[in-house]
């Protein structure tokens, strides 16, 4: 432990006196990781949608196949939190930079893994095992990915500009929307229906080993924070980060969990219910789909450039506060617009709902660095991102199904409001972090 502590100072030491001078490149190394992670959420729940039941799931029919489809989604999140606190912990322990590369490469390598999967036809119930398999090993990933991604970031940006910097990684997610988006579009437009369910489906997912080889350069050219390297040198690390931060600061990780979860609602509903509504249920075109899924990637993408930016101008908080009001507010709109049944409706829909999911996601990845200690920061920001993943993000898509089809769209909103303003209510508990030292 003590040579690997040596090996962070030097790190430290060598690189730059202003942080400022790397600043592009370490923004680039917290953007890529983000990217290949929701790149993969995209086209796999795309492809759950449409493929995965007839080539992994096959015997179950169509209807028991395609829920068996979206249930390996869930599994990621299954997969998240024992992510977040197994590469949290070697994320506080060993630092930043190694627990990055090694979350990258799982995740990439497990995306590029399902394009090569042979289907039930071909190996039988060893297919839909390997695919859960993968699945498992992308969530455990991704578990570790924004925390580390999202520190990386904002351990080295100058504090008055914080906000917007660390807001990388989320522009990372949003940027993945546009490329998954005009991936599958250009394989619709080059190939026939029976091609793209045959074998085209693979290619979105081969397409990823680029952004893994990518991204692999930009992090393994990357030195270790010097918050971190100076927590080392001073006080050394925790023994067991994630006990420490249950610890010292309990009520701003349970007030933490419901920042995003608002965020993670607008996204994962999108993703999954509203986009399989659209092509299922109102029967638009698939080409019109990804259109407005190319869209949402734009706004979305803009939404985390505004709030990112008032957030060191106006602070972290009251951008939180509004944004997850704004989420309240537009719950209760969303599905009496959406079940009105055009293809303006559903547009308007997605692009709204995607752009307040922006707006909240804008200042996270500051607010949650400056909210915990950095001898646990790691093993914090990422239980608290992924658990809002859990409430936002797995549990209302679970549960929209059942609850329009028993009371009716307006009933979920309800509920969905109702989760948006606790939310919001939490944000107001938590106090304002921007200018707060990262030593601290």
């Amino acid at each position: 432990m003590q040579a690997q502590h040596r090996d962070v100072l030097s790190d430290a030491h060598s690189a730059p006196d202003a942080p400022a001078n790397q600043m592009k490149r370490v923004g680039a190394a917290g953007f890529t990781g983000t990217l290949i992670e929701f790149y993969d959420l995209q086209i796999y729940t795309t492809a759950a949608a449409l493929v995965f039941a007839h080539v992994f799931f096959p015997q179950l029919g169509k209807a028991a196949g395609t829920i068996a489809a979206f249930g390996t989604i869930g599994v990621v999140f299954v997969a998240r939190p024992l992510g977040s606190v197994l590469f949290g912990h070697f994320g506080d322990r060993l630092g930043r930079k190694q627990t990055l590369v090694i979350t990258l490469l799982m995740m990439g390598i497990s995306t590029v893994l399902v394009g090569v999967l042979p289907t039930s036809e071909q190996i039988g119930i060893f297919a839909p095992i390997l695919l859960i398999l993968l699945r498992v090993i992308q969530g455990v990933a991704a578990g570790g990915e924004f925390a580390g991604a999202a520190l990386l970031v904002s351990e080295n940006a100058p504090p008055e500009r914080r906000g917007a910097w660390s807001a990388l990684p989320s522009l990372g997610g949003a940027a993945s929307t546009c490329a998954a988006g005009i991936t599958l579009l250009l394989t619709s437009l080059t190939m026939s229906d029976a091609t793209f369910r045959a074998w085209g489906w693979r290619l979105p997912f081969l397409f990823s080993a680029i952004l893994l080889a990518v991204g692999l350069y930009i992090r393994m050219r990357m030195t270790e924070t010097p918050v971190f390297a100076k927590q080392v040198s001073r006080h050394g690390t925790s023994r067991i980060p994630v006990l420490d931060a249950f610890a010292s600061q309990p009520r701003d990780l349970l007030l933490g969990c419901m920042v995003e979860v608002p965020a993670f609602s607008m996204l994962y509903l999108v993703v999954t219910y509203v986009i399989h509504y659209g092509v299922s249920d109102l029967k638009l075109p698939y080409t019109n789909v990804l259109l407005v899924t190319v869209g949402s990637g734009v706004v979305t993408f803009l939404g985390i450039l505004v709030s990112s930016r008032l957030s060191d101008r106006f602070g972290r908080r009251p951008v939180l506060i509004v944004s997850n009001g704004l989420a309240t507010v537009w719950a209760l709109a969303l599905f009496p617009i959406l079940y009105s049944g055009t293809m303006t409706a559903y547009a308007v829909a997605v692009i709204v709902t995607l752009l307040i999911g922006g707006l909240i996601f804008g200042p996270v990845g500051a607010f949650m660095s400056e909210l915990f200690h950095t001898r646990y920061r790691y093993t914090a920001v990422g239980l608290c991102y992924n658990a809002s993943g859990i409430l936002g993000g797995a549990l209302p898509p679970l549960f929209a199904g059942p609850i329009i089809a028993a009371y009716g769209p307006y009933a979920f909103g309800r509920v969905l409001a109702i989760l948006c303003f606790v939310s919001v209510c939490c944000c107001i508990a938590l106090k304002e972090t921007r200018g707060r030292s990262l030593d601290g």
